[in-house]
């Protein structure tokens, strides 16, 4: 190998984030050809993990560096949401660990995961859902989330627990999102009137607010309603449930 590829490839192994994947994309763009990165891993320095991504070989990578990979590498506006990222948080009432763990990531309509990351065994079950609930490409309510070596974009608490409202009853049910909102006694007033404000689905806003309301959080005095759509008409949330008049919803019992 020549000096110079092999100084490629100690630069890339020097500046690699335990834990995390590359694509081949990144790669190649950055001046590692495809022909030479199939050398590296003749060699052992790196195993794929799918087509189109690798790892350090011996690197335990788990679905947050996939992700990782897909934020900073593709660009795509995907990030961790709903209830896993409040779970990530802290606010969640019990934070499965282990096989199974059912992972919420959101994204717009038009963006689809790469395969390689579907496909690999992260010992999750991935939920990707595609929704402009905010418009697309809209970066309010998201934080990043430090993993350690690396950081990933996640929904902040306001948001993450409006796009649990939005899976409300078909894949969130009522009363878990009751238990949520309980705990969320430390929202942002001012992120909450701007997502309220954006939010694209009426049935969010006036769930959001009458679990607000319901569950008797500080924060809600100093919202701005006037500010807010609710539109007309009413919403089922939950079947033979008791209809609020004030939001124009049906809810549990």
């Amino acid at each position: 190998m020549s000096l110079q590829k092999r100084n490629k490839l100690n630069q890339l192994l020097k500046n690699w984030p335990s834990g995390t994947v590359y694509t081949t994309h990144w790669l190649v763009r950055h001046g590692i050809p495809r022909d030479l990165l199939m050398k590296y891993r003749q060699r052992g320095w790196v195993e794929a993990i799918g087509h189109g991504a690798v790892a350090r070989s011996g690197d335990k990578v788990d679905w947050t560096g996939g992700l990782w990979a897909i934020q900073k590498q593709l660009d795509l506006d995907i990030h961790v949401g709903a209830k896993t990222a409040l779970e990530m948080r802290g606010y969640a009432h019990f934070v499965p660990l282990g096989k199974g763990y059912l992972v919420y990531l959101f994204g717009p309509l038009n963006q689809k995961l790469p395969g390689w990351f579907k496909r690999y065994r992260w010992d999750v079950k991935l939920r990707h859902v595609m929704t402009n609930l905010f418009g697309d490409r809209s970066n309010l309510g998201l934080a990043q989330k430090d993993m350690g070596a690396y950081s990933v974009t996640i929904s902040a608490p306001e948001r993450a627990i409006m796009e649990v409202l939005h899976l409300v009853p078909h894949e969130n049910s009522f009363e878990g999102a009751v238990q949520l909102m309980e705990g969320l006694t430390t929202l942002r007033p001012s992120v909450v009137q701007s997502l309220l404000e954006k939010c694209h689905s009426l049935k969010v806003r006036r769930l959001f607010m009458y679990l607000a309301e319901k569950c008797n959080l500080p924060w809600v005095g100093k919202l701005d309603m006037s500010k807010v759509e609710f539109g007309k008409g009413k919403r089922m949330i939950v079947k033979d449930g008791r209809f609020d008049p004030k939001y124009q919803i049906t809810v549990a019992p």
